[in-house]
């Protein structure tokens, strides 16, 4: 299942929400500051290709007045530290059972079609007949 972790008043957040549904692929949409669990965060943290880089904004507020140092914290306390300061996060934040995309990337975010749907997106604009068949959109 994928999930997008967003907040309400992120203009990209609602860009790939309304990718998803056009889509048509389901997804779960988490409120960052409606509380998310440990396991959340630390799945978050492991599927980071750069740990807390990616998915930390170091120009947070906090994180600049506090001097926070990431890399000096335990995991269980960066998870706590996350837990009480959601907006340190950048947003949006998708996941899925393999691979995490921070942000909006137009480009980036077709990794979460299914790939079932890719190969057959791919075969039909191979097709000849492709211009003339309903069953493309």
């Amino acid at each position: 299942m994928i999930k997008i972790y967003t907040s309400p008043s992120c203009s990209s957040c609602r860009k790939v929400k309304q990718w998803f549904e056009e889509q048509k692929i389901p997804y779960v949409d988490r409120n960052i500051f409606a509380g998310l669990t440990p396991d959340e965060i630390k799945e978050m943290i492991v599927k980071s290709e750069n740990g807390t880089d990616d998915i930390i904004s170091p120009r947070s507020k906090i994180v600049q007045e506090q001097h926070i140092d990431f890399d000096s914290m335990k995991i269980s306390e960066l998870i706590q530290f996350v837990r009480e300061n959601p907006s340190v996060l950048r947003r949006p934040i998708i996941v899925d059972d393999r691979k995490i995309q921070v942000g909006y990337n137009a480009e980036e975010i077709d990794a979460f079609v299914p790939r079932a749907r890719r190969f057959a997106r791919f075969a039909c604009l191979s097709c000849p007949q492709y211009q003339d068949c309903d069953g493309h959109e």
